[in-house]
């Protein structure tokens, strides 16, 4: 399935620019999403079981679509379908936004890398809560663990930063299984300043109370761009506020494999963030017994393997799909024991 993917359907979505090639995709999965016809059709990729009970919740197998791909959670039904064990939509924000200018992805094959600056482009948290309700009301709601990653509006100063996440927080907890706050991505100004120990402490603690009846596991996503003193605080805090997990990582600013004929500005995925990324997942197991969800440079079964072997919990997937296709998620099942 792999191979057919990378002969014949990767090369037509790469011949087009990369954002209109990922509109068109989730558009697609969208328009499959209510087809069961479709639905049945796209089982084909399902990877065998590999159940795992994690904070609470039961997944079908441990591999995750990550945040990112899709915004606005359009398609869950599709990615459900495909066989990813749990689905993380986001990066919602308080208010609707356009994102950065274009053109703001860019493909690297040769590294099997992306470049993105997005920006949190997306519907806003008021009509993606009414289109999860709508969907939660029909048959058509997922049988897997959903999170929800939310982020700061772009717009919003970060003095005010608690209130935007509380904002988005509330409108959409009813619909999640898990909350990821989003602390890290490169492209929102002044965004990572929140893994900060008194800023994220006061996001953490604001979450916390809002949370005391709904009670879903709380997440944080943080960048790979850390010095190691910098993660013995943020993991402290993570604990002392009892957060579920932290997500490890984020899109890097580390360009440094990336040939500057080819750079861009934004967040670099894929390969080149492999090796710095499972070495956060050790530092961080190293100081805590926090669970990590590892996400970055998860491409084959080889990069999966690697970080369930440093101590993740669980993993995500978001440029390894895009060069590897849905065949992807059966590769790394079977390597799973």
């Amino acid at each position: 399935m792999n191979n057919a993917y990378e002969r014949f359907v990767r090369p037509l979505l790469f011949s087009i620019d990369a954002e209109a090639a990922h509109r068109f995709t989730i558009e697609s999965l969208r328009i499959a999403s209510r087809v069961d016809l479709t639905l049945h059709a796209l089982k084909v990729f399902q990877p065998p079981a590999k159940p795992k009970r994690f904070f609470g919740l039961n997944f079908p197998n441990p591999i995750g679509l990550a945040a990112g791909l899709d915004k606005n959670g359009v398609a869950l039904p599709a990615w459900a379908a495909l066989g990813f064990g749990f689905i993380e939509i986001g990066t919602v924000t308080a208010k609707a936004q356009p994102g950065n200018p274009k053109p703001r992805i860019f493909r690297i094959p040769e590294q099997r890398a992306l470049i993105n600056r997005l920006g949190f482009n997306n519907d806003g948290a008021e009509i993606i809560a009414r289109r999860l309700s709508k969907l939660q009301r029909s048959r058509g709601w997922p049988d897997v663990p959903i999170g929800i990653n939310i982020g700061k509006s772009m717009s919003t100063p970060l003095t005010e930063a608690t209130q935007d996440y509380l904002y988005s927080f509330r409108l959409l907890r009813e619909f999640a299984d898990y909350i990821v706050l989003n602390v890290s991505s490169p492209n929102t100004p002044g965004l990572r300043e929140l893994q900060g120990p008194d800023a994220l402490a006061e996001l953490l603690s604001a979450i916390g109370e809002k949370n005391l009846i709904t009670r879903k596991p709380i997440a944080v996503k943080i960048a790979p761009d850390l010095a190691p003193e910098e993660i013995e605080p943020i993991v402290s805090t993570c604990e002392a506020n009892k957060v579920a997990a932290i997500i490890a990582t984020n899109t890097t600013l580390d360009h440094s494999p990336i040939p500057s004929a080819q750079d861009e500005q934004g967040g670099l995925s894929g390969r080149p963030l492999r090796e710095k990324s499972t070495a956060l997942v050790r530092a961080i197991l190293a100081r805590s017994t926090i669970p990590v969800i590892a996400s970055g440079g998860i491409m084959d079964a080889d990069s999966a393997r690697e970080k369930i072997e440093a101590g993740a919990q669980l993993l995500q997937i978001y440029t390894g799909l895009i060069y590897r296709g849905p065949g992807l998620l059966r590769e790394i099942a079977g390597a799973l024991t």
